[in-house]
């Protein structure tokens, strides 16, 4: 059977110990609920056999990134359905589809993406972990364009990096969906070093001061 974690204040045998660090945080109501409420988005819910999808209105290349982007990187907060389906599935489109455009929106990203991270959710935190690591990856420049807002996004991690949810002699099985924040946090420092360039790493190990290299390890 397997074993979960569903809050990081878990306090068995081999668990973190409550923490106020720790604490799940309530985020307040955002704005891409508002905007999706309002039908202010071009998208509709779309059912497919192999589950289901973002029916875009508008072709993706053709959206402002500026005012989009940011709104659905706001719903990464959201975890009821179909909020959360929404803004995750819509940032994955937007960037596989748009990587072009990403890049002049980062400045405008880092606060929904440290507000989402700070929730210590870990439904929300591991979301967001995985859209951090596509964000990197979607475009060349972006993994350094990230590199200053490190020291914004980056302490909470450090936190949150020792929870690698695990009691005693249980197997932790969330690492087959890749829902260990532990994991995950390896995982997307991993490609912060790699996609940022050559001041990349001294910037991780200055806030994380336990990351060791991914390039030479």
């Amino acid at each position: 059977m397997a074993f979960t974690i569903t809050s990081p204040n878990f306090k068995g045998s081999g668990g973190p110990k409550k923490s106020g660090a720790l604490k799940v945080r309530a985020s307040e109501p955002t704005q891409f609920r508002k905007f999706y409420e309002r039908g202010d988005f071009p998208i509709q819910l779309v059912h497919k056999p192999t589950g289901n999808e973002i029916g875009w209105k508008v072709d993706i290349d053709k959206l402002d990134y500026h005012h989009y982007l940011p709104l659905f990187f706001d719903g990464l907060c959201e975890t009821k359905h179909p909020y959360d389906f929404f803004a995750r599935k819509g940032i994955e489109d937007m960037l596989t589809k748009g990587s072009a455009k990403v890049l002049p929106v980062i400045p405008q990203l880092i606060i929904p993406i440290k507000n989402a991270l700070n929730t210590r959710n870990p439904v929300i935190v591991c979301a967001t972990l995985k859209i951090l690591q596509k964000l990197v990856r979607c475009h060349a420049l972006v993994g350094e364009a990230m590199v200053p807002y490190y020291r914004q996004i980056l302490p909470v991690l450090n936190i949150l990096k020792p929870l690698n949810w695990n009691s005693g002699d249980k197997i932790d099985y969330g690492q087959q969906k890749r829902t260990n924040i532990g994991d995950l946090i390896d995982e997307t420092l991993a490609e912060f070093e790699k996609t940022g360039g050559s001041d990349a790493f001294i910037n991780i190990k200055y806030m994380i001061p336990t990351y060791e290299s991914a390039m030479f390890n």
